[in-house]
Order: C-alpha cells, then structure tokens, then sequence
C-alpha cells in the first residue's frame, strides 16, 4: 500500500522530535494505548488537538458495557451487540469486545477511574437501549466520561510521557516504500514546539474521535472535524461503513436554527424509566419495539422523526418529572445542570428533544489487531471501524471499544517490536511550495459543509436528498480546484481552512456511501428504500482515495470484511458511483 501523494497544503516541518510510537487523540482510547504501549518499554508520544483532558471520552455521560453483574455473560452481551448491529457487525471482533471486555474495565478501574457503587459495595449497573442487562458501570451519576478521562490524564502525566497538547495533525509521513514514518502537525501557539512541525516515528496510532462536525447539530465536540479519517484517506488506507452515523435520539432541542455542539441528554435516562411522549402525553414508542423507549437507537430515532413527521412537529420530549428532585440531582447532576442553564427544569417539565449526530460506526477499517490497510498505521475508537458495531452501534459500547481495542494494539507493537524490532524510516521530505498541488477549503466553507449534509445525509435520506448533497459537495470542490488551477489562488494554510478541507473530504465519501447504500439498515435510513435487503446488501462498503480526491467505492463480497494489509487480499465488487 502506497499513499496517493495527496497532502494539505502546509509550510514545510520547521522542527521535528523522534519516537517508536505517536498516539494522536487523548479520548479514552488513545491514552489507553499510549499508557500501555509506554509499559511495554516503548518510547510513547501523545499529540492531541486540544488539552489532553479536551477528548471526547469527557462528554460521555452513560457509562461502559461490560458483563460485569450477576447473571449476565459476555455471550448476552454480544446477543445484544449482534442485534443492534442490525446483521453487519464482525462476529469475531464483538466476541473479542465482550469477552476481553470485564477485565479491560477492571484495570480501568486499577489505573484509578472511580466507578459508582451500589448500596452492596459493588457496580451500579444500569441499562440502556438496546440491552436485556443491567451492565452498563457509570461514574458520577452521569458523567463516566469525564471521570475516565481524569484517571487516564493523570496516568499519564504520572508516568511523565511526552505529549504535544493544542496540536492538529495534517498528514501520515511515509518513507520510500509507502511504510509509516510519522506525522506533519500544526502546533497552535502553546507549549515547546509551535507552528508545523514533525513527529519521526515508525508506528503511528490513530484515536482522533468522530466526525460529527459535519453536521449542523451534534454532540461531539467543536474539534470533531474528521482529521483521522481525512489522514488515513490521504495516507491511502481503507474506510469502510461511513454512511452509518448514528443519530443520538435524545439531545436537547435548542432550536431550529441551533448549530455546532448541542447537549446530549443521555440513554441512561431512558434507563431509568423516563418516557418519551409527545406534545400531549402520548408514549408513542409502546407497541412499536418490545423494549419501547430502551429499544436500539436507529429505532428510536426513527420513531421520534416519524412522530414529528405526522404531528408537523420541531420536537418530542422527554418525560422524566417522575424521578423527582433527588433523584435529578444525584444520578444526572451533568444533565440537569445543562438543561436548567437552557431554561428547562426537567423536575417540572418534560425535556425538548431531537436526534442529533452523535457517533461514527463506520471509520478507518481494521483488523482485529487494530491494523490498517497502511503498514505501520493502527487506529482505534470512534476513527476505527473493527467491525465491532455494524450498521448501528450498541450504546455504551464505545468506551469499551476504546479500551479493549487499544491494549489489543498496544500489544501488537509490542510483539512486533520483540520479534522483528520497531526501525525508525526516514520520511520522504515534505512537498512545499508557494503553489500548492491541492486546494484548501475557506473556513466559512464548514458552514456550507454543514447544511448541505444535515438537509440531504441526516437522518431521513433518499436518493434525491443524497444527489443533491454530492452535486453540492461536488460544486464546493470544483470551485476550489477551478480556483486554484484558473489563477493560482486557494484559501490561506491554517487551522480553519485544514479542517473545512478535512470535513469536505470526509463528506464526499460519507454521501458517495450512503448513495450507494439502496436500503434502510441500523441507522442508515432510506426513505426510499425503507425495507433491509439482505440479499443485496448484507455487505459493507470500502472506500479508498484516489490522486485527484475522488472516492472509489467497492462493496465486500459478504458480510465479512477483506483481509487487511496482512494478508492476501480477497477479491471485492467494484460499483459504479
């Protein structure tokens, strides 16, 4: 595998550091991996795009699944994975989840994450939708992620490993024969090293977090822009299922007009036995799943959109003043707090809400050993896809990804470090010149990217919304490029313009996937294919970059992913765009 030459326009590396690994993300699944590739003897180096407590992991607020209560099994809970998954999660890499799973919280908990406890001493399990257990282990009430992100920080700087906080990563260095050597990133004015700079190092990891950014309304946070998936395209890796996104059910409705980052209003809630009802009471999701409102959450979402398409209606609500105020305050402080600051007191009112992006179940693909199709190139967390949720992720199963899925990596790099030894590669030099071979995207472009995938790639799609997407998609590329080659001129290298350029990259393959995908499964929804075609389309969808940015788009021959780098790849289904 070789990289397509494609690199955003950049000022050459004006100072670099060494290492055997570079983790870029500090969620829980890039500081998972970087603590315990730094125990296997490693020399570890974290760059993150904010603060290193700045990850995602932070805004989680219902917890990790694990089988971890009495009565339940690791063979339940892939049941529940298998199901959500909706027929196209790998087999092999949920069992690997469910089974490697409870001891990867315990160590959690050894590394010093404080789990909230029951009035017996242990877990507090609850539920969410999509699972017949009691197993999902919260901290806090409602703000596991914040208290996962606290342990492994802290961890992290115990062990005094370097990072590079306030930095975004550009691209995937590589050395003569397309091998990983690195990574080009943007420093933003803080600490050491500033401006753009280099890390050497022959294993790279990717743990960059989720895309939501493409959308108007999500709850990722503002620097979920899709750098990873964007990297590992350009670097000419695989992504595979990228028109799955999930669509969390149940976020607070702001308004119409609302943009960017908007409050999640945890499953969790619904766990406990809060009602979804419309605007005069009715529960309408009794009678429509056997788990009503703790169905999966495409079925959910659905529910909640086919409601307000039939009532003309903004939004549903949440109904949870049964809790009463103590119970508010002590399982969903994080929650009450953010609507109270909105001007809805959920003791007394019943909670606006609207799906809203949430979470990438597709990414850059992997093997079960979290290897990519680039040698030297691993990723991990929401950026990967192991196969492990399908077409539609079971909640609370993301943390748990994270964890397992890292140590499953950092345990590779260590084996192939004993057996063969990590060799650093001497990058090729990074192109730089006053005329750029690629154009980059004007930072008001991300609002264009925004709604144009928000009216035609969001929840309800069709083929008409989705044509109509791509050619918009299309129109925003071919300016830029028509610029660029009429007269020379693109927008200026710099934060903002990388990641508008970033997010149109990740769009254009999302929407050439989704088009392609003639049915509705998990949480992809096609309204005008509303039935599942598993004859047709019990596959998954692999796209590849190509020199002038088009995507290719073929389909796996089954519901099995191909081989990755590591073994002899098996044939796949081209299909025409």
């Amino acid at each position: 595998m070789t990289s397509t030459g494609i690199r955003l326009h950049a000022p050459a590396p004006g100072w670099s550091i060494a290492a055997d690994v570079v983790v870029v993300g500090s969620g829980v699944a890039g500081l998972t991996a970087a603590l315990r590739c730094e125990a296997a003897g490693l020399d570890t180096v974290v760059v993150t795009k904010a603060r290193l407590d700045d990850g995602s992991t932070r805004w989680a607020q219902g917890g990790v699944a694990a089988a971890l209560g009495e009565g339940d099994t690791p063979e339940q809970h892939l049941d529940d994975t298998l199901v959500a998954g909706a027929g196209l999660c790998d087999e092999e890499a949920v069992r690997i989840l469910v089974t490697e799973g409870p001891d990867a919280v315990r160590r959690l908990i050894d590394t010093g994450a404080h789990f909230d406890e029951s009035s017996e001493g242990g877990l507090a399990l609850t539920r969410e939708g999509g699972h017949h257990r009691r197993r999902i282990a919260h901290a806090g009430g409602d703000a596991t992620g914040a208290e996962i992100s606290r342990a492994l920080v802290e961890a992290v700087r115990a062990r005094g490993l370097r990072t590079i906080e306030n930095a975004l990563v550009l691209d995937l260095l590589t050395d003569a024969d397309g091998r990983t050597a690195g990574v080009s990133l943007h420093v933003m004015g803080e600490g050491q090293h500033d401006g753009v700079g280099a890390v050497h190092a022959p294993t790279v990891v990717l743990a960059t977090g989720g895309m939501g950014q493409v959308f108007s309304a999500t709850t990722n946070p503002s620097v979920s822009t899709g750098d990873g998936v964007a990297l590992a395209l350009r670097a000419g890796a695989e992504v595979s299922d990228l028109e799955f996104v999930q669509f969390h059910p149940t976020v607070l409705f702001l308004g119409p007009d609302a943009e960017g980052q908007q409050p999640l209003v945890s499953e969790a809630v619904r766990g406990e036995g809060a009602h979804l009802v419309d605007a005069d009471g009715v529960r309408f999701m009794v009678g429509q799943h056997e788990l009503a409102e703790l169905a999966p959450r495409d079925i959910v979402a659905k529910g909640i959109l086919r409601r307000m398409l039939e009532q003309d209606a903004e939004h549903m609500f949440l109904d949870a003043r049964h809790f009463g105020a103590e119970m508010w305050e002590q399982r969903f402080p994080t929650i009450l707090a953010a609507c109270r600051a909105h001007g809805i007191d959920p003791v007394t009112d019943p909670i606006p809400i609207a799906p809203a992006a949430h979470y990438a179940s597709g990414g850059v693909r992997t093997d079960a050993h979290g290897r990519t199709t680039v040698p030297g190139l691993y990723a991990c967390g929401e950026v990967a896809c192991t196969g492990v949720h399908g077409a539609n992720r079971l909640a609370s199963n993301s943390l748990l990804e994270g964890l397992v899925y890292a140590e499953r990596i950092a345990a590779d790099i260590a084996r192939e470090r004993s057996e063969s030894g990590l060799h650093a590669r001497v990058p090729q030099p990074v192109p730089y010149s006053e005329q750029p071979a690629h154009p980059l995207l004007a930072p008001e472009t991300r609002f264009a990217i925004q709604r144009i995938m928000s009216e035609g790639a969001g929840v309800l799609r069709s083929a008409e919304s989705l044509a109509r997407a791509a050619d918009q998609l299309e129109q925003l590329h071919a300016e830029a490029r028509g610029a660029l080659d009429e007269n020379g001129k693109t927008a200026e290298p710099g934060v903002d313009t990388w990641e508008a350029t970033n997010l149109l990259c990740v769009a254009r393959v999302l929407v050439a996937a989704a088009r392609l995908r003639e049915e509705t499964r998990g949480c992809h929804w096609r309204e005008d294919r509303p039935e599942r075609d598993d004859t047709h389309w019990r596959r998954h969808i692999v796209v590849r970059l190509n020199p002038d940015r088009t995507p290719t788009v073929d389909t796996t021959a089954t519901a099995h992913f191909p081989p990755t780098r590591t073994e002899a790849s098996a044939p796949r289904r081209p299909q025409e765009q």
